[in-house]
Formats: C-alpha cells, structure tokens, sequence
C-alpha cells in the first residue's frame, strides 16, 4: 500500500519537477533571492536560506528520480525481453542485466565481433 502511495507521489513529482514553467518558477525564486540581497546587506542568513532551501531539494529529488528511473528502467527491461521471447532471438539474453560487469563486456565484445563477421558476409555476397 505505502509503495503504491510512494509511486503515485514521485511519478507526479517527477512529472511536475521536468515541466518548463516548474524551471521558470525556480529561475525567478532565485532571481528574487539575489534581489533581495542588498536589502539584506548579503548575510549569512540571506545566504543560509538559498543554501538550505537547495540542498533539501536536491536531496529529496534524488530519491523521487531515482525511484523514477529504476522503474522506467524496469519497464524497458521487460519490454525488451518480451521482444526476445517473441521473436526468433536467443532467449538466453533475458535476465543479461543481472549479469557481472565484466560478463557484459565480454558479450558485447563478442556481439561486435559476430556483427562485424554478418556485415563481412552481407558485403561478400552483395
């Protein structure tokens, strides 16, 4: 129940955080802080406030993305193997992505080579 609350909450968060008038409404926040800052004979409270007020954003948006990404990431994961498991792929390349990063590389590696050999042969036979 809290994930399906927490999921509904970031989507909409990290909906509203990439629209243009939410970057437009930042600009000007800022804009009215540095304004303000001769009035405020450049304080360290005046300047307590933007810090404080930045960095509490940016640590609570990094959660909201990253909850966005994992499962957009996700979601293209299980697209892709459905695209494997549809057509005439190797379906031993579903579930790669929980493969060792050295294991990665040396399937891609091997997968450019095998390419490369197609494309070889695709010319030969032209």
């Amino acid at each position: 129940m809290h994930e399906h609350l927490f999921t509904k909450f970031a989507n909409k968060v990290a909906d509203w955080s990439g629209h243009p008038a939410t970057f437009a409404g930042a600009v000007c926040l800022v804009s009215v802080w540095g304004i303000t800052g001769p009035f405020f004979g450049f304080s360290e409270t005046w300047q307590l406030i933007i810090n404080t007020g930045t960095t509490i954003i940016t640590f609570l948006m990094v959660f909201i993305l990253q909850n966005s990404q994992i499962r957009d990431n996700r979601a293209i994961q299980a697209k892709l193997d459905e695209l494997i498991l549809s057509s005439h792929a190797q379906n031993n390349f579903v579930g790669i992505e929980n493969l060792e990063e050295e294991e990665l590389r040396e399937l891609s590696q091997k997968l450019a080579e095998q390419a490369k050999r197609l494309a070889g042969a695709a010319d030969g036979s032209s």
